[in-house]
């Protein structure tokens, strides 16, 4: 391994590249989009696995964010395509390179694969019985965890949904800046540890932790029913209109605001004139740049 494999991309090279890749993502075909889509959703279900694990055995909230940055780390490695990464494709439309249709488009593309990914491994972690082992703990957390994300009021959801996807999405980005496998897997790690540990809501990582977790508040034997507070009020507010209404809405806006407004325009404004300088200078053409990791 020479040195040269630790070299980072510089802040302005970091933005062409994001540039780059976010025309690349709003633009590729939709039958590509949605399976790379799928697998991001299930993906990010992975890390929440993890998590539940971490915290159920003791290793707490610091090391359960740690692990679940697994799922960012094989959306980005592995080439998924993510929702809430998906939505600095603001950056390339600020830049008048894509259109609002072809944004919106791949947006809906990629939250509708999204949510069927999760859903697929929820499952398939519920046909394994994992949830029920150890006196159905993991299923306890599951329902617990659920249950806190209802309660939140709009606002709170929807800010709670930007501070995620600004952590989230700073990874992303700090991801392009690496030159070798592990550059873009150690990006990933402390921003979305810090997001799970302070307990900021990512809409995509919702759409398998709170369904698995209203399947298994109705599944629940009653033994473990007998270990919740109040098990009828948990199972009146777990319901799939609270899901869609008091989370999965505010939390999806507070997403794009977080990642697509913050982190994204935000670039955009600090480097979108030195970039746009350059173009008029050297135009490469579209075809001759290669595809980087998407995440």
């Amino acid at each position: 391994m020479t040195g040269a494999s630790f070299e980072a991309l510089n802040p302005r090279q970091m933005y062409g590249k994001v540039v780059e890749t976010m025309i690349i993502k709003a633009t590729r075909p939709p039958r590509q989009a949605f399976l790379l889509a799928v697998m991001a959703g299930l993906f990010i279900g992975l890390g929440f696995v993890y998590c539940a694990v971490a915290n159920v055995t003791g290793a707490g909230k610091i090391v359960g964010g740690l692990v679940f940055s697994l799922g960012l780390m094989l959306v980005v490695v592995l080439g998924g395509d993510l929702f809430t990464s998906t939505t600095m494709t603001l950056v390339p439309r600020a830049s008048r390179k894509i259109t609002w249709r072809q944004m919106f488009s791949n947006w809906g593309v990629v939250y509708a694969g999204n949510f069927i990914g999760a859903i697929a491994l929820v499952a398939l972690i519920l046909l394994s019985g994992h949830p029920w082992k150890d006196g159905g703990s993991i299923a306890l957390y599951y329902i617990k965890t659920t249950e806190y994300k209802l309660t939140y009021t709009f606002t709170e959801a929807l800010f709670l949904g930007v501070m995620c996807n600004l952590m989230v999405c700073l990874g992303v980005w700090m991801g392009y800046s690496g030159r070798s496998l592990f550059d873009k897997m150690a990006a990933c790690l402390f921003p979305v540890g810090l997001f799970i540990s302070c307990g900021f809501e990512h809409s995509i990582a919702n759409m398998f932790m709170i369904p698995i977790g209203i399947l298994c508040s109705g599944m629940m034997p009653p033994e473990v029913a007998a270990k919740l507070a109040d098990p009828v009020n948990t199972l009146s507010l777990l319901t799939w209109e609270n899901f869609v209404l008091k989370n999965l809405i505010p939390v999806t806006l507070g997403n794009i605001l977080g990642g697509g407004v913050l982190v994204g325009l935000f670039h955009w404004l600090v480097f979108a004139r030195e970039s746009a300088q350059e173009a008029s200078a050297t135009t490469p053409s579209h075809e001759s740049l290669d595809e980087p990791n998407a995440g």
